[in-house]
């Protein structure tokens, strides 16, 4: 079949995780994804969290599939010349730099847009336009800078980064659109154009909801948080909640059987109003539903700590799996907490291409995230990423129509190799 993006080439510029989290996305659809790398460094994830001595780190290895690496010294006028073809030949120019890096090395937007005016670049930052626009950003300052952190964990503790990497593989996420669109808008007008996505401003748009209980807070206080219902005033901001849902139906994590000595053995459980009848009769309180302290949501609110407690002394009977299969049975709604041992081993995900097996030549077999996005008539497949440099003669060649006096001319001028260590005085 055809795939999405086929016949799309894009020039990747980025290293680390926010932009090759787009690329890689890309690459998955079809495009032809060429990473620039520098000579006999590439990206510096390859050598970052090495699990397996002289070969490529899974962190380099699992943002990286499907795509072909060039290196190429950008400083070196061979490589200019090099990059101008690439430039002229590429749709995209993907790129996560710090700020007025692409500038520097003499490639500005204009000078690009000069060279093809129907390439797209687009940039990933950490701040848009404001005080902090020429800041260095990671991706935990990014979950501060972007309201996450504020808002996660317990009330009484510190403000918590979470797991999930919202700040570089979100905003990845975010630019990935922003290309394809900008893509669909050229088959209109014929150019290109510039597409940016800040990091703050990725982690914003994953926090709305909290954004949203901001202003609720000036109508009084938010009846669906804990707190709300253990007395304790609100102040000027929104507030963690800890597990409590952020959808408005009260929700908690609970205990399950063999808590004591599984740190995962856990369900998060909702106490959706809807199914509030079948909940007292699966924990075996069927006085609940016709009690005027228990039946009406209104009247549940303050009372949420006891009844939690009173579903987890049921939820602690059975093993997360348990509960999942009996509450499934009479829709109420609620999720084992999975620990990413039970993810990797899960049949099902490998079966829809969510986990997949890549075997790699230096490090052997791994396991990675495959495409989480499903097309119908597009179907992924994941293959491995690129040694360093493993694709510089083939992309001269092919791509950019180099003959051999032509790349051997590129390679004498050192254009593509490491430069030579010089002897100590």
């Amino acid at each position: 079949m055809t795939k999405a993006l086929e016949g799309v080439k894009i020039l990747d510029f980025t290293h680390v995780q926010s932009g090759p989290t787009c690329t890689q996305l890309l690459a998955w659809f079809g495009a032809d994804v060429i990473k620039v790398e520098r000579p006999g460094v590439g990206d510096i994830t390859r050598g970052q969290l090495q699990d397996v001595p002289k070969a490529d780190s899974l962190y380099f290895t699992m943002l990286n599939h499907n795509k072909r690496s060039i290196t190429l010294d950008t400083k070196n006028p061979k490589g200019k010349e090099v990059l101008t073809r690439l430039i002229e030949t590429c749709d995209i120019l993907v790129e996560n730099f710090g700020p007025g890096v692409l500038d520097r090395m003499g490639f500005t937007w204009e000078k690009i847009h000069a060279i093809n005016p129907r390439m797209i670049v687009a940039s990933i930052k950490g701040f848009g336009p404001g005080p902090y626009e020429d800041c260095k950003v990671y991706e935990n300052v990014a979950q501060c800078t972007g309201g996450a952190a504020s808002t996660t964990g317990f009330r009484d503790g510190l403000p918590l980064v979470t797991g999930a990497q919202i700040g570089d593989s979100g905003t990845g996420l975010h630019l990935a659109l922003g290309i394809v669109t900008a893509l669909y808008q050229r088959n209109a007008t014929g150019k290109g154009q510039r597409v940016t996505a800040a990091m703050q401003d990725g982690v914003l748009n994953l926090c709305r909801v909290k954004l949203r209980d901001q202003q609720r807070l000036a109508h009084g206080p938010l009846t669906e948080y804990s707190q709300y219902g253990e007395g304790i005033p609100f102040g000027d901001a929104t507030p963690r909640a800890g597990n409590d849902s952020g959808g408005g139906q009260p929700g908690r994590i609970l205990k399950c059987k063999g808590w004591e000595t599984d740190p995962n053995a856990y369900i998060y459980f909702i106490t959706q109003a809807p199914v509030w009848e079948k909940i007292c009769d699966v924990i075996g309180a069927p006085e609940w539903k016709t009690d005027p302290d228990f039946a009406k949501p209104a009247a549940r609110l303050p009372r949420l700590n006891q009844i939690f407690g009173r579903i987890e002394d049921w939820t602690m009977t059975k093993t997360k799996f348990e509960a999942m299969n009996i509450l499934n049975e009479f829709d109420i709604p609620c999720g084992p907490i999975l620990s990413m041992k039970e993810i990797a081993e899960d049949e099902s995900l490998r079966a829809t291409g969510t986990i997949v097996e890549v075997d790699h030549p230096t490090r052997g077999k791994y396991i990675s995230v495959g495409n989480p996005i499903k097309l119908s008539d597009s179907p992924t497949d994941v293959t491995r990423s690129p040694l360093l440099g493993e694709h510089t003669e083939e992309i001269l060649r092919k791509v950019l129509g180099y003959n051999d006096n032509e790349v051997a001319d590129i390679r004498h001028a050192g254009a593509l190799d490491p430069a030579p260590k010089r002897a100590a005085p």
